[in-house]
């Protein structure tokens, strides 16, 4: 096993050796960024908006704007490149990602071509090459010819399931086993997969930078262990210490499964039919390359389960496979937009005062304070709490002028801080489930921007029942709050 991503030593010269990062914002992307800063190379990341890398990146690391769908904007992000990695996916868009996604990797491999880049590293999907493709594996498989016919080398790695916290296919496992104590299940989750780690894809990939290869190669990569989506099912219960049944029902077909996803997972719908469909399609290694080109020894899906379990609190998952927060600070949905197995309601205002100033009023919340709208209300599921035998609103707070972390709110702890920027409150009321309050404050053009977000993780049927019968409350409560804070900040 070879988890240790970041501390390979790079060859002599590194340091002068330019590599561009496509799809930091996403979830393998986002994991690979760390290891790329630390890895001696020079790093430049290239996003739609860069302003959501925005004090994400290392000192030093460069971001560019760059859309692959409009090739002028390709030209400067690739000048001086050695090595690109192309993680870009369209999966969740609506419409016909597959042409998008054709289209892109066309530009940017035309783009990189010119720009006399060395080597393109492209991550894809593992599939057995007589079976019948789904149109997401069709398209994976035609993003590497695409990027493949400019003429730059390309190392595609294909890859089975990929095992991380905040991983779209963990996401749909925890989501599944934590809520449904007997699972129906179609045929596709007997489909056999070799399900990787994401820190051994991490791995892959920067070891992809140096292989000693001077022509496009294709290498397959699985974790050390062949089980189905129903094997991993049956693993993270254990792990979890939870009895599961699942009772196999072949009729359900791909359209009817992700409508049943769509109700019992994160998934949306056509997110959740477009993944069905490529989980029917076995994902095993039967090309085994990849153990003698890299020093790669993959995990076992016990080890990989165990640690995304692990990791999956560590600031709400590392990366997310989604980005499903409204730039206009509204929901996307009615309840909140749902990540994993948490709901989020998440909301902003502009404000024309300052950032520092923007956040004093939010560096003061709670105590003697209060909670700036419907304080009665507060006072009045304080109450309920004690009753609940939880510890209501009667701590306040140590200092009312700043926090720290660790402190107590009243029936909230900080979890996290960041003068002038950040303050993240962890509730211990009594709930069906665990939540989390944050408040972020960034400059703009204007003054600034406050973002409030709050998020609830909740335990089964009965989390699920509470949070969507009281949200009504909550919204009310959560927009006057944001409102006040705003006023009172400028």
């Amino acid at each position: 096993m070879n988890t240790a991503v970041d501390t390979k030593m790079r060859k002599p010269g590194a340091a002068d050796r330019l590599v561009l990062l496509t799809g930091a914002t996403g979830y393998v992307g986002g994991r690979l960024l760390g290891p790329l800063e630390r890895s001696g190379l020079r790093v430049r990341c290239m996003a739609r908006r860069p302003q959501h890398l925005a004090g994400k990146v290392a000192e030093g690391t460069e971001i560019v704007p760059g859309d692959c769908l409009q090739p002028e904007s390709l030209q400067s992000a690739l000048t001086g490149v050695d090595t690109a990695f192309y993680l870009v996916h369209s999966m969740g868009a609506h419409g016909d990602f597959a042409d998008r996604d054709r289209e892109a990797a066309l530009n940017f491999g035309r783009a990189a071509a010119d720009a006399g880049v060395r080597r393109i590293v492209y991550l894809g999907g593992l599939s057995e090459a007589d079976e019948p493709l789904s149109e997401h594996l069709r398209s994976r498989l035609e993003t590497g010819d695409a990027l493949r016919s400019a003429g730059v080398p390309v190392i595609e790695l294909r890859a089975s399931i990929i095992i991380g916290s905040g991983s779209l296919s963990f996401e749909l496992i925890r989501a599944l086993v934590e809520r449904l104590p007997v699972m129906i299940c179609p045929q596709w989750v007997a489909t056999l997969a070799q399900p990787i780690a994401i820190e051994d894809v991490v791995a892959y990939l920067l070891e992809s930078i140096d292989l000693d290869s001077q022509e496009s190669r294709v290498l397959e990569i699985g974790g050390a262990d062949r089980l189905s989506y129903g094997g991993l099912m049956l693993e993270y219960a254990r792990q979890r210490g939870l009895k599961r049944r699942l009772i196999n029902v072949p009729a359900l077909t791909p359209r009817l499964s992700s409508l049943w996803l769509g109700l019992t997972t994160p998934l949306y719908a056509r997110v959740g039919r477009k993944l069905i469909e490529s989980i029917r399609n076995p994902s095993v290694v039967t090309d085994t390359s990849a153990s003698s080109a890299f020093t790669v020894r993959p995990m076992t899906v016990r080890e990989a389960i165990s640690r995304a379990m692990i990791n999956e609190d560590s600031e709400f998952a590392e990366t997310r496979w989604s980005s499903a927060m409204s730039s206009s600070g509204d929901s996307q949905q009615w309840g909140g937009v749902v990540l994993g197995t948490r709901i989020v309601d998440s909301r902003c205002i502009d404000v024309p005062s300052p950032a520092s100033r923007a956040f004093l009023p939010i560096e003061r919340i709670g105590g003697s304070v209060g909670w700036y709208y419907a304080d009665q209300l507060w006072r009045i599921r304080g109450f309920i709490d004690l009753l609940l035998g939880g510890v209501g609103m009667r701590r306040g707070r140590r200092n009312q002028e700043s926090p720290s972390v660790g402190d107590e709110i009243d029936f909230w702890r900080v979890e996290a801080y960041e003068p002038g920027q950040r303050l993240r409150l962890a509730a211990e009321m009594k709930l069906p489930g665990r939540a989390w309050l944050e408040f972020e404050v960034e400059p703009t053009t204007d003054g600034s921007r406050i973002r409030q977000t709050a998020v609830f993780d909740p335990w089964g049927l009965a989390g699920l029942a509470y949070w969507y019968l009281i949200y009504p409350l909550h919204a009310l409560i959560f927009k006057g709050m944001l409102r006040r804070i705003a006023g009172a900040g400028v």
